[in-house]
């Protein structure tokens, strides 16, 4: 028997038709570019035949890659269709993810939602980057995810948003030269966004300080390695203060990810908690209440 195909490179080759390239796809997917080209080189050592070749600066399908997206949206399809079926709408356990930024507060409020909701299900949780999360609902290791947005073409449902601030040490100072900047290895949105901005303000920038977590991002930037762009979901830690210097980068939406034929009640509770969530949120900013 030959081996199995695997859904999750067939759902990237999918996105690459879709969206009309790697990296579009790529950001859709909330997923690094060399990850959506290694999915899809996986597959074409697999069937033994080329999918995607190069043309001029993009990329195109060959013959054998179309005919494969149309047998592929067939195959997801009738996988989506049979999750719809047979996964149970009210399981023993749901599994959720957040990002260390919307887990403040939020995951406290969520819990206690959805045990209300379902006090015979077991909750389990997990923290981690939303390229991570994203990619694990993608795969089913996970029900919900909260994660950031940013993307192009984004997943999910919007649930909220968070305020957008660079950050740095207190004794830290914009000056004309090169900025070092403080960042969340890649891939990561708000790094690109980050270094991006500097850019078009006509500074030179460097990646002095990165990590996987918040808190080492945080920790880097207070000890004065760098300025970093991070998003709030209250106010800023008394070890760090806000550059007032750099124009306002506005806000980046939360959203969250629902894996495929989970039930639409339990998303819908969930999409309902968070929002409510966001939005006492902001009532309390607006009234000047921490």
């Amino acid at each position: 028997m030959a081996d199995p195909l695997d859904l999750v490179h067939l759902r990237t080759l999918v996105a690459i038709a879709d969206t009309g390239g790697f990296r579009r796809a790529a950001d859709a997917l909330h997923l690094s570019q060399p990850t959506v080209s290694q999915h899809v080189r996986l597959l074409e050592r697999r069937l033994k035949r080329i999918l995607v070749e190069k043309d001029g600066r993009g990329t195109r399908f060959t013959s054998d890659g179309e005919r494969f997206v149309l047998e592929a949206r067939t195959l997801l399809a009738a996988h989506d269709r049979l999750l719809e079926r047979f996964v149970a709408t009210n399981p023993g356990r749901i599994s959720i993810g957040s990002t260390e930024h919307a887990a403040d507060r939020l995951l406290p409020e969520l819990l206690g939602v959805l045990r209300g909701a379902y006090p015979d299900v077991y909750l389990h949780f997990r923290i981690d980057r939303s390229t991570s999360l994203a990619e694990s609902v993608i795969k089913g290791a996970l029900d919900l995810a909260v994660v950031l947005g940013g993307s192009a073409e984004p997943l999910g449902a919007e649930v909220g948003e968070l305020q957008l601030r660079w950050v740095a040490a207190p004794e830290w100072r914009l000056s004309p030269g090169p900025i070092s900047l403080v960042a969340f290895e890649e891939p990561c949105s708000l790094r690109k966004r980050a270094l991006h901005r500097l850019a078009e303000l006509g500074y030179d920038v460097t990646v002095a300080a990165e990590s996987g977590t918040l808190d080492g991002v945080m920790a880097a930037a207070q000890a004065g390695l760098g300025i970093a762009l991070l998003p709030f979901h209250a106010a800023i830690p008394q070890t760090l203060t806000e550059v007032s210097d750099l124009p306002a980068m506005g806000c980046i939406d939360v959203r969250l990810v629902a894996r495929r034929g989970l039930g639409p009640d339990i998303e819908l509770t969930a999409v309902e908690a968070i929002t409510t969530h966001y939005r006492s949120v902001t009532e309390r900013q607006l009234k000047g209440v921490a």
